[in-house]
């Protein structure tokens, strides 16, 4: 089966691939075992194995066996594992980089990320985002939401526009903004708590 290129990174294999790279480039010296890959990218264990093969043999990731379990993690020799890591992450760094940024905020009832960097996410053509929106549903504290927010913009190079709203007015969607944000591509963040 023939996948496309992504939209956020054309120069890629598949968004398979670039998921994977965001996984385990974006966070060096942590060690995913492949089933829990097949998670985080949303993909079938067989093409997660096929893919993870690839990025070993090419040095970009490295491999052990632990019993029957094999952890993969970024190769911290690989020549151009820093020019490559900051492509990743200002392609496809948003995902991992925010759920882990918000992930420990309190009060966050959901989190998205909408507008151009979703598009390409999701496959439509178009230039590279450049900034990231993220829409925040709940009440966090503002101090701890801008404190993710330049921790971002430090890993991802990239501007990130946070947008709050609360529970009531997520789930009325009455207000314009709330209806477009809803009509157009979202990716969820899964923060903890949430069941994959």
């Amino acid at each position: 089966m023939r996948t496309e290129s992504p939209a956020l990174a054309p120069f890629l294999r598949s968004q398979t691939q670039a998921r994977l790279l965001s996984e385990l480039l974006l966070q060096p010296g942590v060690k995913r075992s492949v089933t829990e890959l097949t998670r985080l990218v949303d993909a079938p264990q067989s093409v997660v194995s096929k893919e993870v093969g690839r990025l070993v043999q090419a040095g970009v990731l490295v491999d052990e066996r632990v019993g029957r379990t094999r952890l993969v993690s970024a190769n911290p020799e690989y020549r151009l594992r820093e020019p490559l890591t900051q492509i990743i992450a200002a392609t496809f760094g948003p995902e991992p980089v925010l759920t882990r940024l918000l992930g420990d905020i309190e009060g966050i009832d959901q989190a998205f990320i909408y507008g151009s960097w979703a598009a390409r996410f999701t496959g439509t053509t178009g230039r590279a985002p450049g900034d990231v929106d993220v829409l925040v549903v709940g009440a966090p504290d503002r101090a701890a939401l801008n404190e993710a927010v330049v921790a971002a913009e430090r890993e991802l190079g990239l501007p990130v526009q946070i947008t709050r709203v609360s529970r009531s007015a997520w789930e009325r969607a009455s207000e314009p903004f709330i209806q477009t944000v809803r009509a157009k591509p979202l990716i969820v963040l899964r923060l903890i708590g949430d069941t994959p």
